[in-house]
């Protein structure tokens, strides 16, 4: 017999799920729409198209943010913990394809992301999932992540921080994807994330994960689909709970934090 907790994780990685598709719907239409852009002639037609084509685009953001973080007011009752962001601008740059493999596949590297809530490392895992720790180094060379909100955290079912889309919206990319990898880690037991586990988010479909990641904080069971690619610092727990306790901001279990999240700094070291 399925209990009433039982139950309500089966709809909260229904939900989760059917929210990564979405993304995969977005993302579609955006390349469907810069593929007619590309192909019509004429400078005052594609200047037209361009303007209108802009406007689709930002009434969809603004749905897509809506379906995905909900935005609303931080309750008055809710403290914020975290301190206000570094100055500073979210960069756009995008490229065409995965960079390539540079990294040490057999050294040991560290991610720091220097938060407004307090620092949280990670523990990469190079010889596991060597796409992705690189395209992370890459990315955190070229400051990708820095200014960067972290958009979502689930309380109900499954218990994540999401990060790693410059749009704050939950569709942006870096322009690329890179491959599943490590879907067969030993730490993935009974299709269960565990606490401190870090993972690629992805669009639903295989090897579509592009910049955007979670950060476990309480055991999750989801389908071993999500690259696990990282661990959590014993200190990075303690800043990730105290995001979590602030909850989030349409009290379903499924929203923007309630804490002002956002990444100052992300940094790579090869120890």
């Amino acid at each position: 017999m399925v209990t009433q907790e039982q139950r309500k994780r089966q709809l909260a990685r229904e939900k989760f799920l059917r929210q990564q598709q979405r993304r995969t719907a977005a993302r579609r239409k955006a390349r469907m729409r810069n593929s007619v852009i590309a192909s019509v002639l004429g400078v005052i037609l594609v200047g037209s198209l361009a303007l209108y084509t802009t406007g689709v685009m930002k009434d969809d953001d603004k749905a897509n943010a809506s379906s995905e973080t909900t935005p609303a007011a931080t309750p008055s009752a809710v403290k914020d913990p975290c301190e206000k962001p570094a100055a500073g601008s979210v960069k756009t740059q995008t490229w065409k394809k995965e960079p390539a493999v540079t990294i040490d596949k057999s050294a040991k590297y560290t991610m720091k992301l220097a938060t407004t809530c307090g620092e949280i490392d990670v523990a990469l895992k190079a010889s596991a999932a060597p796409h992705t720790v690189n395209s992370f180094n890459f990315l955190a060379g070229k400051g990708y992540f820095d200014h960067t909100k972290c958009h979502r955290l689930t309380t109900n079912g499954i218990y994540v921080l999401q990060c790693g889309d410059p749009t704050g919206s939950g569709s942006g990319g870096p322009g690329y994807t890179i491959p599943d990898e490590n879907l067969k880690d030993a730490g993935l037991k009974g299709n269960v994330y565990p606490a401190g586990t870090v993972a690629m988010a992805n669009t639903g479909q295989a090897h579509t994960g592009g910049s955007q990641f979670f950060l476990v904080y309480q055991d999750s069971q989801l389908p071993p689909s999500y690259t696990p690619f990282g661990t959590v610092s014993a200190e990075g727990m303690t800043v990730l709970k105290k995001i979590a306790a602030a909850g989030e901001n349409t009290g379903g279990g499924d929203g923007a934090p309630n804490a002002t999240v956002v990444i100052n700094k992300a940094t790579v070291t090869k120890s």
